[in-house]
């Protein structure tokens, strides 16, 4: 191709119009997600642990992208400083007692900072103010957690499996008693004896009441149920009336 004919010219002015267009967009995507074109104001914090936290991620409140982590750093053993750059428009929403916490899209998603909405109080936050903050919770003693609480579940079942093979074969007093018929017959015949011990029980009082010794014990104590009874009936209708005399007043 000549390189001096005017299709070869055309081609290349197009190739590097095409160039600089999608360079400009990158700077536009990149610049508005990294917060190069609107004014910003700094917040820091403090952890132990970023738990992977990287300069660039996203920082929220109340579910919203409102800037990025601009700068991560080590001040000692124990300690690691975040700086985030937040949207000016949303400084009139954070309050000093906010807390920052370490989160993340998602189960593996990318990490970020999510600011809460603080309490009670009515001062706003000031730029390069330090926020307290809550010690994020590691994945992996969360998956350490759960791989225990699995591990318990299996035993208890392992157990339990164990427990009801032996009861199906007959040990023990449970298994013997759901799987051996005599003790199943022994406990039907203690049944059936203990009503028939109730029935003769019933016929001997009677018995007893017909008995001219006992006559007049089984008399007196039909007396004096009868004397409480009739107490009880007078109680009632005096209560009756009084409150027949209450309404009436009324």
């Amino acid at each position: 191709m000549n390189i001096n004919s005017t299709t070869f010219k055309v081609r290349l002015g197009l190739f590097i119009t095409v160039g600089i267009a999608l360079f400009i967009l990158a700077i536009f995507v990149i610049g508005k997600q990294k917060n190069l074109f609107n004014p910003v104001f700094t917040v820091s914090t403090q952890f132990q642990n970023v738990s992977g936290l990287q300069v660039g991620n996203s920082v929220r409140f109340s579910g919203i992208n409102i800037g990025t982590v601009d700068n991560i750093r080590i001040i000692n053993d124990s300690t690691v400083r975040v700086d985030m750059q937040i949207k000016k428009d949303v400084h009139k929403f954070i309050k000093t007692d906010a807390r920052a916490i370490i989160g993340s899209e998602g189960i593996i998603g990318d990490k970020l900072v999510i600011i809460s909405n603080g309490g009670v109080s009515n001062k706003l936050i000031a730029d390069r103010q330090l926020i307290p903050s809550d010690e994020p919770v590691e994945t992996d003693a969360i998956i350490a957690s759960l791989q225990i609480t699995a591990d318990n579940a299996a035993m208890a079942s392992d157990e339990l499996n164990e427990i009801l093979f032996k009861i199906n074969n007959g040990d023990g007093t449970l298994g013997r008693l759901l799987n051996d018929e005599s003790i199943a017959n022994n406990i039907d015949q203690t049944i059936s004896n203990l009503k028939s011990s109730t029935k003769g029980l019933d016929e001997n009082m009677e018995a007893a009441k017909s008995n001219f010794l006992l006559r007049g014990y089984f008399k007196k104590k039909e007396r004096a149920e009868a004397k409480k009874k009739k107490e009880a009936e007078k109680k009632l209708k005096a209560l009756e009336e009084e409150k027949r005399k209450q309404e009436a007043e009324k």
